[in-house]
């Protein structure tokens, strides 16, 4: 029965693509939709894909990590480090003919720094303290201590220019209404099902070479591989680890594999019992096999986690693993009042990371063997996910939770203020662990204001180090994206931030 309504669904997506298709689209299923397209809501990759072909930041990081000019042409930061100076891009207008100003862009940012609207990503920002636009083409941000990575976090593609007479146009619709600079108009949004773009034909850098962009939301991996194997999809992400040798020998698709800064783990809600106990964090910590993970489950397309940033990273250091000891994991849980272990419920997203349903279900057997008798609760989609681990401390009923982040900055700040630094408790914030180290805070905040790289560098690892031994997360891995491109398609880019970009891409 479930193969039958698989290739009902396959045959479906299959029909729904060629309505929208034309030769030069490019369709590209994964498995999950985007949350949102409002730029200062969002939260996630798939998210973070689709907007940064319709909005645009103003620099661009590069694959080498540099910083490149996109709707900044040229930007100066003052000797003491507390003024930026940003040259704006003349000549480029938003889809609906908007001319973009100085004006707009200090709007655009004031709104993800205004506190009150309580974005999750205001951090990028929030050492701000002043924006001005000086005149049409210059506008200046002013902060009262330096704050090393901004240059970096205004890269980030939730930091991408909106234009807020549009957004006051839409009022609560602007998260279905996209209005940027991008190589791509939005077209339309079917929830958990598809997103078109059509080419921007008044776009001022070099036009895309195809007419239109379709991502395609399918879940299951089998069928993802079933639209590209037909050729109604273009691009298939993360191929199942079983399917990645019969899909390459297609003579007309190619599997890569690229490496990503994400960080896979599952966290504690440190505020609920028995998960405030630092013992049996860790014991949980060895009782999970990784390596067997990472071989069984992901293929090996992935490395075990070190450290709670990702190697390649600005601050990441090895500061050691929870080697796999069941029995080690009992006496911990012993000395902890829990002889006999406890049970607790894992939350998992499907089809969100790699294999992630997998990996939940290899953690739940293993968790087993050391008395822990941990349910897992999925849901219907990603979306509904996220809604769930974002509540604040007094609703949230999330005890472990599996996710992933990716240091999309390339800066250290980025992986570990957010995350664990206790003034970015949800629901405001991304600490969904409401994980608190008074020292681990001191730390964070010090390498966010220090110009001096050397010390920067130390106070990540010092805090690495107490991240490690407070055991805030269950570490499990890095991985890589393992994807299928059809061999008709030349150009596309799978960025090590996660985000595939289609502005160069031609379909043959």
């Amino acid at each position: 029965m479930f193969a039958r309504l698989t290739r009902v669904l396959a045959l479906s997506l299959m029909a729904s693509a060629l309505a929208f298709s034309v030769a030069q689209t490019l369709v590209v299923a994964r498995g999950t939709d985007a949350l949102t397209l409002d730029v200062h809501r969002a939260t996630d990759s798939p998210t973070a894909t689709t907007i940064s072909h319709i909005f645009e930041t103003l620099m661009d990081l590069t694959q080498e990590g540099e910083i490149v000019p996109r709707l900044a042409t040229d930007w100066n930061v003052s000797a003491d480090g507390l003024t930026y100076t940003f040259t704006i891009r003349q000549g480029v207008t938003f889809h609906d003919g908007t001319p973009l100003t100085a004006e707009i862009v200090r709007g655009s940012l004031m709104r993800l720094w205004d506190v009150d609207n309580a974005f999750s990503y205001r951090f990028l920002i929030n050492t701000v303290t002043e924006m001005e636009a000086v005149d049409e083409y210059t506008f200046v941000m002013r902060l009262e201590k330096p704050f090393a990575p901004l240059l970096y976090h205004l890269t980030h593609t939730f930091t991408s220019i909106m234009n807020p007479a549009a957004i006051e146009a839409a009022g609560e619709e602007v998260v279905s209404q996209p209005v940027g600079t991008g190589p791509f108009r939005f077209v339309a949004w079917d929830r958990n099902s598809r997103i078109d773009l059509i080419r921007n034909e008044d776009y001022w850098g070099e036009r895309p070479a195809i007419e239109g962009l379709r991502f395609l939301v399918v879940p299951e991996g089998t069928t993802r591989l079933a639209l590209i194997e037909s050729g109604d999809a273009h691009v298939a992400i993360d191929v199942p680890p079983q399917d990645v040798a019969r899909i390459d020998a297609n003579p007309d698709v190619t599997v890569y594999t690229q490496p990503i800064v994400r960080t896979v783990y599952v966290y504690f809600n440190m505020l609920k019992e028995p998960f405030d106990d630092v013992r049996v964090r860790r014991a949980i910590n060895h009782a999970v096999n990784k390596d067997e993970i990472i071989e069984f489950v992901l293929g090996g397309a992935a490395r075990v986690s070190d450290s709670a940033l990702p190697p390649g990273i600005f601050g990441y250091s090895p500061v050691g693993t929870y080697e796999y000891d069941p029995e080690l994991a009992r006496r911990l849980l012993a000395d902890a009042g829990y002889p006999d272990g406890f049970s607790t419920t894992l939350f998992s997203p499907t089809a969100r990371y790699a294999q992630d349903i997998q990996t939940a279900e290899a953690i739940q057997s293993m968790l087993a063997e050391v008395g822990i008798q941990a349910e897992i609760e999925t849901t219907s989609d990603f979306s509904a996910y996220i809604a769930i681990t974002n509540e604040g401390p007094e609703t949230n009923r999330v005890t472990m939770g599996l996710l992933g982040w990716g240091v999309v900055t390339g800066d250290g700040d980025y992986g570990l203020y957010p995350l664990l630094h206790s003034s970015q408790w949800r629901p405001t914030g991304n600490n969904r662990a409401f994980y608190r180290n008074t020292v681990v805070d001191a730390l964070l905040s010090e390498a966010r204001v220090t110009t001096d790289v050397g010390l920067r560098t130390q106070l990540y690892a010092d805090a690495l180090q107490l991240i490690h031994d407070d055991a805030a997360w269950l570490f499990l891995h890095t991985y890589s994206v393992v994807y299928a491109v059809r061999d008709n398609v030349d150009g596309l880019v799978f960025h090590f931030t996660e985000r595939l970009i289609a502005d160069e891409v031609t379909v043959r």
